[in-house]
């Protein structure tokens, strides 16, 4: 056993420290080193072609990226819910769903408003983007907004299926569900209020003329019949690219005399020389304005640009803007 005496002071043992260099100075001396800068250069040398063969992927994989927008490279996921109905969250119901059963997107500061919109987009946007445009509807028209998906497929397949839609040819699963919900909703003695934008204005043109021909054919319709159960709807269209709509419905158009879409592919500017070809709907109340600037893609959009000069419905009926 070991005794410790206690009067005995007990030192902490110590090692022999050895100095530190200044700091900065190892590396001074590092970078003064002629065979270490020599080094340096030669590494850096060789990390050129590695260095541009990133950026050349870096480069690569942004303009795929942008190609895929295009073509609709990576429109696949979309495409699955093409004509589907949107409620809230993104989530689908199919064609002819009543409206009253849809959880839409309501305003921000109503929860439980007393109106349904259901909304047709344009090209070239995605659910999420599309569900983005319904908030702007809700929070501007104080109504819950349902939507009607025009899916994507990228800017070529986008722009040659406004062709066919022009033509009224060929299949849009966007175009057949709106139809089918519209005729579901008025045989069931339910008023709609329907907005469409861009090309959504289009495909609510087209899916309005297939009510009215399902109307006469299905259930043996005049066309007066066909235009009275009709006028239960409420159409507004914002930088719309169609030309023609049926007789019926109460419509209110939209237009920026600055967008290239309508003014060109639509209803017309105020000035417009092919104005006698061009059909709005009897009764219809055209607005155009001018707003914008150089930018043409601005001056087409719907939440910065339409929305700020939409007004109620029932005042813009009575021209008053």
């Amino acid at each position: 056993m070991t005794v410790i005496n206690p009067n005995r002071s007990v030192q902490p043992k110590t090692t022999p420290a050895t100095s530190a260099p200044a700091p900065g100075v190892a590396a001074q001396k590092s970078l003064l080193n002629p065979l270490d800068l020599g080094k340096a250069i030669l590494d850096g040398i060789k990390d050129i072609p590695k260095n541009l063969e990133m950026g050349k992927d870096v480069f690569e994989a942004t303009t795929m990226r942008e190609l895929g927008r295009i073509f609709g490279g990576d429109a696949k996921p979309d495409r699955m819910a093409d004509g589907a109905l949107l409620g809230a969250r993104g989530q689908q119901y199919p064609a002819g769903t009543p409206l009253g059963q849809i959880p839409g997107v309501t305003p921000k500061n109503n929860p439980n408003p007393g109106k349904t919109i259901l909304y047709t987009n344009g090209i070239m946007t995605p659910a999420e983007g599309q569900l983005r445009e319904m908030q702007s509807i809700a929070d501007r028209s104080g109504a819950k907004v349902v939507g009607v998906h025009n899916a994507t497929q990228g800017l070529v397949a986008d722009l040659a299926q406004c062709v066919t839609d022009k033509l009224d040819k060929g299949k849009n699963p966007a175009v057949d569900s709106l139809a089918d919900t519209v005729y579901s909703e008025l045989k069931a003695g339910r008023e709609v209020h329907l907005m469409g934008y861009s090309q959504g204005g289009l495909i609510t043109a087209r899916a309005l003329n297939d009510v009215q021909q399902r109307l006469r054919l299905e259930d043996g319709m005049s066309q007066g019949q066909a235009e009275q159960l009709m006028s239960k709807l409420s159409v507004e269209t914002f930088g719309a690219a169609s030309t023609r709509y049926p007789n019926g419905p109460q419509y209110v158009h939209y237009i920026n005399d600055a967008d290239a879409v309508p003014t060109l592919t639509g209803l017309g500017g105020s000035v417009d020389p092919l104005a006698f070809l061009k059909d709005a709907g009897r009764g219809a109340v055209v607005h155009r304005f001018t707003d914008g600037n150089a930018n043409l893609i601005s001056n087409h959009m719907l939440d910065t640009m339409y929305m700020k000069h939409r007004v109620p419905f029932e005042q813009a009926r009575q021209n008053q803007f």
